[in-house]
């Protein structure tokens, strides 16, 4: 071998063992947060008055079961305790409205593993739709597009901000697919691993990668769906990117679980492994008669 060539090979192999650690990081990163530890739960009692909000604001947690209902007051009383809350655009924020956003963003939690949302530093509540700050470059030249009102958000660095009035317009029809905690929760959960793919933290890769295809084959799917006009179970806001996608689907898995399974039985299993939770199978869905 010349010497060149030579010189080159220890390079070369030094390279391509650091793109493998690449790779198995990438690999490994989306279920490493499975393993920190259990939740813990605070000691004092529920107040009475928690029951009677999740009962009349959260009516998908009548569907479950007694001990379910339990733990989720348990964990909205974990969020409430450690999440701050803000109060925008001149509204003041409620016990009632504490409770309800924690117990929505708590459905998601209810038989996953780990601490209660870490990445999320705050919540921020407007009265209603709001505009979203947009933080452009300083040398920015481009046309800047007129604002759209949003229903909510979730921000990277931990800031989830939220439309009350469409916080109640989800609760109040608990079937229709769409509630904007759950939306936004769905993303808090996807930014846990550092990005937004619409790929959560998984407990293992075998995991990662079924959900990778399901993903992959649905999405594609939904998009093709939404271009030729055909109906769909999922929210054509989900053929925006595969972030949108996982949250559209999870809205979508607590609130039509049954159109879900019957129309995408692959995409409904995996939520169901990942959640934990099989909501089709907790019988009719309250409020739809």
């Amino acid at each position: 071998m010349p010497e060149a060539l030579e010189g080159l090979l220890p390079i070369a192999v030094a390279a391509l063992l650091v793109g493998a650690a690449f790779v198995i990081s990438r690999a490994v990163v989306p279920f490493i947060g499975w393993r920190r530890g259990a939740i813990r739960f605070r000691s004092e009692p529920i107040p009475d008055a928690w029951r009677d909000i999740v009962a009349r604001n959260v009516p998908v947690a009548r569907s479950l079961s007694d001990e379910e209902r339990e733990r989720l007051l348990r964990l909205a009383q974990v969020f409430v305790h450690d999440k701050p809350f803000e109060g925008c655009g001149g509204l003041e924020i409620t016990e009632e409205m504490r409770v309800t956003i924690a117990a929505h963003a708590c459905l998601l939690l209810l038989h996953l593993e780990g601490p209660c949302y870490p990445t999320v530093r705050r919540i921020l509540v407007y009265p209603s739709a709001f505009v979203p700050k947009i933080a452009l470059p300083v040398h920015y030249m481009g046309v800047v597009p007129p604002p759209t009102l949003e229903a909510g958000e979730a921000w990277r660095n931990g800031v989830v901000v939220l439309s009350w009035d469409n916080v109640q317009r989800g609760a109040a029809n608990p079937a229709d697919g769409d509630d904007v905690v759950l939306h936004e929760f769905a993303h808090a959960l996807d930014h846990e691993d550092g990005d937004a793919r619409g790929t959560p933290v998984f407990e293992s890769p075998s995991l990662v990668r079924s959900w990778a295809g399901v993903l992959s084959a649905r999405f594609k799917q939904l998009r093709q769906d939404v271009d030729e006009g055909r109906s769909t179970v999922l929210d054509a806001y989900g053929a925006k990117n595969p972030a949108e996608f996982f949250a559209v689907a999870t809205e979508t898995f607590f609130e039509k679980p049954e159109q879900l399974k019957d129309s995408e039985p692959d995409l409904y299993d995996q939520l169901r492994q990942f959640y934990h939770q099989d909501p089709a199978s907790r019988g009719s869905r309250p409020g739809t008669g």
